[in-house]
């Protein structure tokens, strides 16, 4: 069942939830020789260790759904003391003819997995790139807030009474925020004049202090992304947020096997879509689609603002290729530039 079977005596699968881990030991034909369940907490990991000491002795690699979730504490847990471990992703589950379902028939499914794969992902590492995963998540958090609290403000402004609405719809947006966030209710305006005021004014004050929120996290992130790879921030193109989403991604040395691997990630990999005479490639829509939309930002910037960039754009329109695979073929060249940058010791720690 793979390269995999080569390498191993046992594979042990596990589906990691809140509260607690199913375990199956698995071997290389696929047999199941043992199952376990543990609490998801450190007592619960040191029983997980010592029940596949004893079950499954020897070579043996840890297939876990969930390591970035779930099983972040029980992925490090492991590391820390040695293990092998290999992140399996959590796809929905198939429908089985038996209907049988359970957490242990799901830890067994994360192993047959792992047997059936060429490459094993590898689980991204804790310590600064999980800094910078919380950091981008908050602030991804914050600008959705913001937007919709942004939204909600237009929306009362259409329905506002007149006089409101003609003092505010004209206004660019950052304006109208600023001046709603001052109004002010008077005794001789009407109930519904004063709620709508209230409304506003509670609306533009939580876009603000979300605009602000967002704009401290932003320098945070520049801050250690500043001091961890400072030779990705020169990049053309790249600035603080799409470094952190390449880091994230990226996690650490060795964690692709190549640089094919990391576009592929990345959805940058050229799809074949050749039919007949006709020799094409297509669009990836797979993969990270955090890391694909980084390389789509640095993309667009550099087709603004980059020379050589621009030139190679002019020099494969007069070739016939359309915008988007022009696209296509900067964000592959871009996926081997900064994968290469990364793995070279850009990053300082």
């Amino acid at each position: 069942m793979g390269m995999l079977a080569d390498r191993v005596d046992y594979v042990i699968g596990v589906d990691t939830h809140r509260d607690a881990h199913a375990a199956a030991v698995v071997t290389p034909s696929g047999a199941v020789e043992a199952e376990a369940s543990v609490s998801a907490d450190v007592r619960g990991y040191r029983r997980l260790l010592g029940f596949a000491r004893e079950r499954a002795p020897g070579r043996r690699v840890w297939a876990i759904e969930g390591t970035g979730s779930f099983g972040s504490g029980l992925t490090t847990f492991l590391l820390e003391r040695g293990e092998w471990v290999a992140e399996v992703d959590r796809p929905a589950r198939p429908a089985r003819r038996t209907g049988a379902k359970s957490d242990q028939l799901d830890a067994a499914r994360a192993a047959h997995e792992a047997l059936a794969r060429e490459h094993l992902a590898q689980p991204r590492r804790r310590g600064q790139r999980e800094a910078i995963r919380v950091l981008l998540a908050t602030r991804e958090g914050a600008i959705l807030a913001r937007t919709k609290a942004i939204a909600q403000l237009k929306a009362l402004v259409v329905n506002a009474p007149e006089r409101i609405r003609e003092q505010l719809r004209r206004l660019p947006t950052d304006e109208q925020l600023t001046r709603c966030a001052r109004l002010r209710t008077g005794p001789s305006q009407s109930v519904e004049h004063r709620a709508t005021i209230i409304a506003l004014r509670s609306a533009a004050r939580r876009a603000l202090a979300l605009e602000a929120e967002a704009a401290d996290l932003q320098s945070q992130l520049e801050l250690l992304i500043g001091e961890l790879a400072p030779a990705l921030l020169a990049e053309p193109g790249v600035g603080v947020i799409t470094a952190g989403q390449l880091l994230n991604a990226w996690s650490h040395p060795g964690r692709f096997r190549s640089e094919a691997a990391f576009a592929s990630l990345a959805g940058a990999a050229p799809i074949p879509a050749s039919s007949g005479q006709t020799v094409r490639h297509r669009l990836n829509r797979s993969g990270d689609r955090q890391l694909n939309r980084a390389l789509h930002t640095i993309v667009l910037s550099r087709l603004a603002h980059h020379a050589e960039t621009r030139a190679y754009a002019a020099r494969r329109t007069a070739e016939g290729k359309t915008p988007r695979e022009i696209k296509r073929c900067l964000k592959r060249h871009l996926a081997r530039r900064l994968y290469r940058l990364l793995e070279a010791g850009a990053v300082t720690a």
